[in-house]
C-alpha cells in the first residue's frame, strides 16, 4: 500500500510507502536494507507513465522502520495510507513469505527469504500495490521474467535455479533472484486511473490492518 504524489512541475509521480517491521527476527539494519532492496528493484527500470498526455518519471520512495514495540492496536487504528506492517520471523508455515491480499498493507516475512539480495520483498510489495501473479506461468522464449512471477514458473534456462536441468524438474524453474521489475510491471499498476485529490495525492491499495502472531513449527 502507498500514497501516490503527482508533481506536474517536476514531471514526477512518486509512490510513498513506509514499512514497519516487527517480530523476533526484525531489527533496524534489516528494516533499512529491505526498504533499500524494494526501492532499488522498483526504481531500476526508470519507468515512465502518461497521465493526461503528460509524461511522468515514476519514483518509489520506500522507508523501512523497525518498530520493536508495535502493538495490534497501532495497526488496527492506523489511517495513514503510507503505512505497511510486516512481521519477520525465522519460521513461517509453508516456508514462504506472504501478504494478506492484493492491495493490502500487512503480511509476514520468513527471514531466509529476505537475505542475499533476494527479490522476495520487492515481489510482495508488488502485491501490496495490487498486482497478482501473471496467468501464464510458462514464459520460455520470452526472456527476462518480471517481478511478479512466482516460484515454479517455467523460464528460459538462464533464469532457472540450474540452467542445465530440464524445465519443470527440481531446479528447472524460476530462480526468484533473477526476477526484475520491468516497465510492464509499472504499466500493470494502472497508475493513470488513480483518483487524485486537489493536493495531488491518491491512495494505492487498501487497509488490511492485520496483526500477525509468531508462527510456530
Amino acid at each position: 500500500m502507498g500514497e501516490a504524489e503527482l508533481q506536474p512541475t517536476n514531471n514526477l509521480f512518486i509512490i510513498h510507502s513506509t514499512i514497519f517491521f516487527y517480530g523476533n527476527a526484525a531489527n533496524e539494519i534489516l528494516s533499512r536494507q529491505i526498504a533499500k532492496d524494494i526501492s532499488g528493484h522498483w526504481n531500476e527500470p526508470n519507468a515512465k507513465i502518461f497521465i493526461k498526455k503528460n509524461l511522468y518519471n515514476v519514483l518509489f520512495d520506500v522507508e523501512g522502520v523497525y518498530e520493536k514495540y508495535l502493538t495490534p492496536e497501532m495497526i488496527f487504528e492506523n489511517i495513514n495510507p503510507r503505512n505497511n506492517y510486516f512481521r519477520i520471523e525465522e519460521y513461517a508455515h509453508g516456508n514462504i513469505s506472504f501478504v494478506d491480499g492484493l492491495g493490502c498493507n500487512t503480511g509476514y516475512f520468513k527471514l531466509e527469504n529476505l537475505l542475499n539480495n533476494s527479490t522476495t520483498a520487492a515481489h510482495e510489495y508488488g502485491h501490496t500495490l495490487g498486482l497478482d501473479h501473471p496467468e501464464n506461468l510458462d514464459i520460455r522464449g520470452y526472456g527476462q521474467p518480471g517481478i511478479m512471477y512466482p516460484r515454479g514458473t517455467l523460464v528460459d534456462p538462464q533464469f532457472q535455479y540450474d540452467p542445465n536441468i530440464r524445465a519443470g524438474l527440481t531446479g528447472g524453474t524460476i530462480n526468484p533472484f533473477t526476477r526484475k521489475v520491468l516497465q510492464n510491471d509499472i504499466d500493470n499498476l494502472k497508475l493513470n486511473k488513480l483518483n487524485f485529490n486537489d493536493a495531488g495525492f491518491a491512495i494505492i491499495g487498501d487497509f488490511s490492518s492485520m496483526w500477525h502472531d509468531e508462527q510456530m513449527p
